[in-house]
């Protein structure tokens, strides 16, 4: 699974990760009858595709000359931003590598600052459930649906030092990429498999460290706005490291902007919602990813 092009931004066996205290935890229930059509091998195409109330079809035909404008701002501001919080990433990086090299805290606590700026002036995002969040300190797999320009910076309003994996042009962008790779993010090679199983491989590894992983079960965005069947690599990661899965929908981010038209930025009643979950546990990697999809498609209902 793979998170998109993406501006700037790590997870155990037997019980490793544990809740943080106060936290909700749910049982994956027993497998659904047919749950295989939703949970596909990381390494099959997703063909079939569930509705995703986040997307308009009338409404994303037109595009008035403020959207446009207000992308257009939003880039230049955001990059903008990068630059004094790019330099003082330089200066961190040698120090939060030799000392914390799997989170990397400091570094991530950059990224969500230059993440929550940028979008406070453009776009409202309201993290929902944010009580059912694991501690910092606790691994866990986040899945997440994926339509958006806009996910990963909605993501990092969560404040979790987690990992994503992107492929691996994105990590060359001046400024974004460099500040990606520093911050400890996973590159991927997409039509390579001996990259993606170095990638799953890279993720468990951050698991027994304590860091977590942030995957986007679909594989890529959204090309109209539907969410895909899920991919079962996240599931299986989770599932052999027995880590805690939080399910988070991310809501209005495709109204927003939408896949393919980076260059308009809509202002919508509500703005982003990122919902959170209860985090689930199992050792089944189909319980999980069928349970995953389930939560995540009905929230895209309740708030459609």
């Amino acid at each position: 699974a793979t998170a998109g092009a993406r501006p700037m931004g790590s997870s155990p066996f037997a019980p490793r990760a544990r809740p943080a205290a106060g936290l909700r935890l749910v049982s994956a229930p027993a497998r659904a009858v047919g749950s295989r059509a939703r949970c596909v091998e990381t390494r099959a195409s997703s063909t079939a595709a569930a509705p995703n109330p986040d997307a308009s079809k009338t409404a994303d035909d037109k595009v008035g000359i403020f959207a446009i404008l207000r992308a257009q701002l939003f880039y230049l501001f955001t990059f903008t931003l990068a630059l004094p919080l790019f330099a003082s990433m330089v200066v961190m990086f040698p120090f939060v590598y030799f000392t914390d090299k799997y989170r990397r805290n400091a570094l991530s606590f950059v990224n969500d600052v230059w993440a929550t700026v940028s979008t406070s002036l453009f776009c409202p995002i309201e993290v929902v459930g944010r009580e059912n969040l694991p501690s910092v300190e606790t691994p866990a797999v986040y899945v997440a649906n994926h339509a958006s320009y806009l996910d990963i910076y909605s993501l990092f309003h969560l404040r979790r030092p987690f990992k994503f994996i992107s492929k691996v042009s994105n990590f060359i962008i001046p400024i974004i990429g460099w500040s990606m790779y520093m911050t400890g993010h996973i590159a991927l090679k997409r039509t390579d498999r001996k990259s993606q199983m170095k990638t799953l491989k890279d993720c468990r590894e951050l698991l027994q460290n304590d860091c977590s992983v942030l995957f986007f079960p679909e594989g890529t965005r959204s090309a109209d706005g539907t969410m895909a069947d899920f991919k079962k690599g996240a599931f299986s990661v989770a599932a052999k490291e027995n880590a805690l899965v939080v399910p988070v929908t991310l809501v209005n981010c495709s109204k927003v902007m939408k896949n393919g038209r980076e260059w308009a930025m809509r202002s919508v009643p509500g703005g982003i919602k990122v919902v959170v979950h209860p985090p689930i546990r199992s050792t089944d990697a189909n319980e999980l990813c069928e349970k995953s999809f389930k939560t995540i498609k009905e929230t895209l209902v309740q708030y459609s």
